[in-house]
């Protein structure tokens, strides 16, 4: 078997591993990324690069307060005891520093001013600033040659599938701010008046979300001159004599190959939730690989086992980073549904007809919410998300452009029945889709009396600062609208995820513990690798990638035998 010879291998090449990568080469150590894909960026390429930092350098600018200790015993109460207090501390205080990393190395972020953290009824939640946006980045100082070995976005984070749009774009466009109009058509001038980009690749020149911040830290990298592989998948980790991890085996051009690793290995190979088998052991039922919305043919959970083979202690195994997801035919993943539920004027049912959630709320609970409802008996996996005339005019929705830009009678006619269903009147859109007409019938009536008054009496929508970031200011209440004007349409919505957040547990400094909690020496793990230091919980937009990367840079100053020590030790006895 042939052998090659690293300071430092990383497994994988999302933001976590990435990071890690650049990092420990700018450190001066010898560095190989080995990626099992055919591009470069992971789940991270795909997301939308947020990162939840709280206490961040941008907050000072855009009039916003926070304070480590406010910030750490929020985290400490949504975490509910399953991460420890050091480490929740040490991401508290360490994730300032690698977003100063990040932009030191050309990958700047701005804060988020309105966009709440997911729980505004937890102690120490804030109405904005926490969560970090990446600043745009110009494709081309990647360069043709790179941007193609990366992992191109989704369709449903850009504007007529071609178009990259911001955090600020969306929120100014959905809650229909009046510059949002001109905000389009200046991107869509840029877009199309940039030939000279255009003749070289199909992808927008001005790259946004998860796309910056990959392409960014893939610039860096190349900087650096971090040497990287791909279609290398991990097949086992190598350890000696003294159970020290010194490397890797992974499969290169049909070949198994020895990579030893003289100072360690970092895992940052994502979740498992393409692995089917996996989830059936270990989430909660019903679920399927087909649901999420990670790329295809990643996510398989290799290095977990690879982990566990050698003892690694895994945790949080029945926790995903959860979200409804929807089936577009030819998109290569289900896609996330992140906002759009939120809009006024549309309302989710299961198969009674009934809504059995705030449509408003946090992704992850309202995964929680289809699949509690579903082993009630009620038929909420799939759920519909119902909406009528008004509302199919006005927004857009999944693969729907709203109905005032593209008709019914432009979209593909493949979708009807399949992406989108069709009543003229509630009881025929019922019988199209199987629902209980009775109950379709009253949620319609409840909601649109609940949109005259501005109170949800059943879900309270709306009633906190975090429902309302993407609705209609102009309301009474920004989240509720009428559900009365036909035609109405339903489209199925999947307990999908962005991720599982179960993995080998580790340690303040990303050192992956044994079953008995001992160290494993040499090996670190981040990232949907690792047990997540948020628990069961999403403190706000941004609480995957961030700790992906804060932990990376943890892990590196370990390797490097300068472990960050932490500063406010006598916040450890606050309890959550």
């Amino acid at each position: 078997m042939a052998v090659q010879e690293y300071d430092v291998v990383v497994v994988g090449s999302g933001a976590g591993a990435l990071l890690g990568a650049i990092r420990a080469k700018e450190q001066g150590l010898k560095t190989l990324v080995v990626e099992k894909a055919e591009v470069f960026g992971g789940t991270s390429a795909l997301s939308g690069g947020g990162i939840w930092i709280p206490v961040n350098y941008d907050q000072k600018r855009a009039g916003v307060k926070d304070d480590l200790a406010t910030a750490y015993g929020y985290m400490l109460r949504c975490v509910r005891g399953m991460a420890s207090n050091d480490r929740v501390l040490a991401y508290v205080e360490t994730a300032n520093k690698m977003a100063e990393y990040l932009k030191q190395i050309g990958v700047p972020y701005r804060c988020v001013p309105k966009y709440a953290d997911y729980y505004p009824h937890i102690e120490g939640s804030k109405p904005g600033g926490r969560t970090m946006d990446p600043v745009d980045f110009n494709a081309a100082k990647l360069g043709v040659e790179a941007l193609e070995t990366m992992r191109p976005g989704p369709p449903g984070n850009q504007l007529f599938g071609r178009m990259s749009i911001n955090a600020f774009e969306a929120h100014s466009m959905l809650s229909r701010e009046f510059k949002s109009r001109f905000t389009i058509i200046g991107m869509m001038l840029k877009y199309f008046l940039d030939y000279p980009w255009r003749n070289k690749t199909r992808r927008d020149r001005r790259l946004t979300g998860g796309q910056a911040l990959i392409a960014g830290l893939l610039t860096a990298a190349n900087k650096a001159g971090v040497e990287m592989w791909r279609n290398a998948p991990l097949k086992e980790l190598v350890q000696d004599a003294s159970a020290r991890v010194t490397g890797v085996i992974v499969e290169k051009d049909g070949q198994r190959m020895q990579i030893n690793a003289a100072r360690g290995v970092l895992l940052g190979a994502g979740g498992f939730e393409r692995n089917q088998q996996m989830r059936e052991q270990y989430l909660v039922q019903p679920s399927k690989a087909e649901w999420t919305a990670t790329p295809v043919g990643g996510n398989e959970g290799d290095a977990h086992r690879a982990g566990q083979a050698i003892g690694a202690q895994l945790d949080l195994m029945d926790w995903s980073w959860g979200c409804p997801t929807m089936e577009v035919p030819k998109e290569p993943a289900f896609r996330g549904i992140f906002v759009e539920r939120s809009l006024p004027g549309c309302m989710v049912v299961n198969n009674k007809g009934q809504r059995f959630l705030n449509e408003s709320g946090p992704y992850p609970e309202f995964q929680q919410a289809m699949l509690a409802d579903a082993a009630k008996g009620n038929g909420a996996a799939p759920a519909w998300i119902v909406f009528d005339a008004s509302f199919r005019a006005q927004n857009p929705i999944g693969p729907l452009m709203p109905g005032s830009a593209v008709p019914d009678s432009k979209l593909r006619k493949s979708w009807l029945n399949k992406v989108y269903w069709k009543g003229e009147t509630l009881d025929d859109l019922a019988r199209e889709i199987g629902v209980d007409a009775a109950g379709l019938k009253d949620s319609a009536r409840r909601m649109t009396e609940y949109a005259k008054t501005g109170k949800d009496l059943d879900f309270d929508r709306g009633g906190n600062v975090f429902d309302r970031y993407y609705g209609d200011p102009r309301l009474k209440n920004p989240n509720l609208g009428a559900v009365e004007k036909g035609p109405f349409y339903a489209m199925q919505l999947w307990p999908g995820e962005i991720g599982t957040k179960g993995g080998l547990v580790t340690d303040r400094e990303a050192r992956v513990l044994d079953e008995q909690g001992a160290v494993i020496p040499g090996l670190y793990c981040v990232g949907n690798n690792s047990a997540s230091v948020m628990g069961p919980a999403y403190p706000g937009a941004g609480a995957t990638l961030g700790p992906a990367m804060t932990f990376a840079f943890r892990a590196v100053a370990d390797i490097l035998g300068k472990p960050l020590p932490l500063e406010n030790t006598q916040l450890l006895e606050q309890r959550g």
